[in-house]
């Protein structure tokens, strides 16, 4: 499809406000993903951290007590 200028391009036809509307949902939804993935990705890690952490803990603990 070619536009003769820019507003041309910008109303789509007359359908501009859903095509925008559309396109800014669908952004904001996959920004959305996004922000929640790396949210999660931090967290498992930081879960992760700590159940090491505690693993460490008891396997020292273990070998303290048969010393």
């Amino acid at each position: 499809m070619q536009f003769d200028s820019f507003s041309d391009f910008i109303a789509m036809g007359g359908y501009g406000f859903y095509v925008w509307l559309s396109f800014g949902t669908c952004a904001l939804i996959l920004l959305g993903i996004l922000f929640s993935s790396l949210r999660d990705k931090k967290q498992i890690l930081a879960s992760v951290e700590q159940q090491i952490a505690r693993e460490t803990r008891i396997k020292n603990s273990k070998q303290e007590q048969t010393s």
